[in-house]
């Protein structure tokens, strides 16, 4: 069985975004208003005050909250594209 390939970010690239209380950059993509993909550099994860080193020892993703805020209000502003938003769904505030 053939492999189909993964075109997503080709056909919808990840964006950078900023956050607003730190500064620490990560790229995302927005699937809808509730999936939201997050990319975390190095330097991101070393300029995040809120972010803790635990996460990767636990194996879990990093989060955090000032990152997310940031995050809705770049959709909300429309820098960042949400590529499944119907109508129907609730969109975020800010």
């Amino acid at each position: 069985m053939a492999v189909r390939a993964d075109n997503r970010l080709a056909d919808a690239p990840m964006h950078p975004v900023a956050c607003e209380s730190c500064s620490a950059q990560v790229l995302v993509r927005k699937a809808s208003w509730h999936q939201t993909s997050v990319q975390w550099t190095d330097e991101a994860m070393a300029t995040c005050r809120a972010w803790s080193p635990g996460c990767a020892a636990q194996g879990l993703a990093p989060t955090c909250d000032r990152l997310g805020d940031s995050i809705a209000r770049a959709v909300v502003d429309g820098d960042l594209p949400v590529l499944g938003a119907g109508y129907d769904e609730e969109k975020p505030t800010a």
